[in-house]
Parts: structure tokens; sequence; C-alpha cells
């Protein structure tokens, strides 16, 4: 099977004046489809950098990523901005949600920019939140949420257009640990559903426990990969994907 993302020999350095900072340091990987990958570290392990370099964020000093067979690293901002939209959702830590936007109007914002109608994106918005069991919260505000329905909706909005890849940068970092599994599980079913390719970036080792692989990160360097053969099952006993249907 080949690979959905190829990282070859990334290297990442960053200038601060006349010093030179190494991020990453000839790092290598393969992710397939439908993967769920963990990168383990601690902060300023290079973690958060490797996720920009494949997301298109950042160019890499040296080295090549391929997504599907794309060159992302070659690609100009306006093109790699065009695929991101595309082909990637992004969880994050802080939500990153529009203060003045409704619920529904923040799922609904990505679909924006793919130029979908108004009425079908309000549905697809509206089955998504129905989806991370946020029913009746279309016209709320975040500010009228608490934190871990907040996160529910910064699922909602990363996964509603069906993107191939999604990557979550400490997507459970602001949350108490029972809503981080309620979190965490509801995340997990929905790409696992749809077959989509998770990407969690994280220093918690009970978050990496639900990847199937977690890499470990440290001074720019992977240091370990390892096959995780019993990832975290959800409270229903079943594995992510069994327990998909009956959630929604």
């Amino acid at each position: 099977m080949e690979p959905l993302i190829e990282v070859k020999h990334v290297r990442k350095v960053y200038r601060m004046g006349d010093e030179k900072v190494v991020a990453l340091d000839d790092v290598s990987l393969d992710i397939y489809k439908g993967e769920i990958v963990c990168f383990l570290g601690t902060s300023g392990s290079g973690k958060s950098t490797f996720l920009n370099m494949v997301a298109g964020l950042e160019k890499p000093t040296k080295g090549e990523i391929f997504i599907g067979g794309i060159p992302i690293h070659k690609l100009n901002e306006e093109n790699v901005t065009l695929f991101r939209q595309k082909n990637i959702g992004f969880i994050f830590q802080a939500y990153h949600l529009m203060a003045m936007l409704t619920a529904l109007e923040n799922v609904s914002l990505p679909l924006i920019f793919r130029g979908i109608d108004k009425k079908k994106r309000d549905k697809m918005a509206r089955d998504m939140l129905k989806a991370v069991g946020l029913v009746g919260y279309d016209k709320r505000k975040p500010s009228q949420m608490s934190g871990g329905q907040q996160q529910r909706v910064g699922i909602a909005r990363a996964l509603v257009g069906k993107p191939k890849i999604i990557f979550a940068d400490e997507p459970t970092g602001n949350l108490d640990t029972h809503t981080t599994k309620e979190v965490m599980d509801i995340m997990l079913n929905m790409v696992r559903e749809n077959n989509q390719t998770l990407i969690i970036v994280t220093h918690d080792r009970s978050i990496a426990e639900y990847a199937d692989r977690i890499v470990t990160i440290r001074d720019g360097n992977i240091v370990s990969v390892e096959c995780n053969k019993s990832p975290i099952r959800t409270e229903e006993g079943g594995d992510s994907s069994d327990s998909m249907a009956a959630m929604i």
C-alpha cells in the first residue's frame, strides 16, 4: 500500500540573530490512509514544527514532503492554501472559534471557502453538530459554551468538509480528564468511520495511547516509532469504528 504522506529527510532550521536553531533534523516517515498517528514530545521537541511542515504552513529548509503524491514543499502559497482547504482539517488546543459567530456559523465557515451555497452548508454544519452531540446548540456563541462543547464545535468544523487528513495540536490541553475522554472518543469515532488520517501532536502519553502508532520526537529527531497494538477503546466496549453507528 502506498503511503498517503511521505516525509523524506526533512530538516528545518530557524535563524535567531546570528544563531541557528535546528527544529527538525533529517526526519523521515510514511503515514498511511486511515492511520491515527501521534507525535509525542515535550515543548521544543519539534513535534509542532513537524505538523507545520506537513500541513504546508512552513517550508522545510531541506527535504521533501508528499501528500497523495503532491510535493507540498514545492507549492506556492496560493496553491498550498487551496490544497489545505480541500484536504486538511485542523483541531486546536485553544479551539480558535470565531467569537462573534454561532456554533452553526463556525462549523460552516470552511464550506464558504469551497463555494458551497448557504442552504447546503447550513445542513452539513447542522448534521455535524448533531454528530458531535450538540443538537440545539446551533445559535450559541462560544462564550455560551463550556470548553468541551467548544472543542466539539472545533471537531465539527475540522471534519465538516470530510478532509483526507486531520491535524490535532494538543486537542485536549485545556480540558479536564472526563471531558478529554469524551472529546477523544468523539474525534476518533468520526475519523475511523470515514477512514480519515488523523495526526495528533501532544506531550501527554495518555493521549498518545489512542493512536495506532506513537512517534516519539526529541530535539528534532524521531527517537522511536511504536506500533500501539491496543489503542484505547470506547466505553461501549468495541473499537471506535464499531461504536460510531450507535453514536450518531
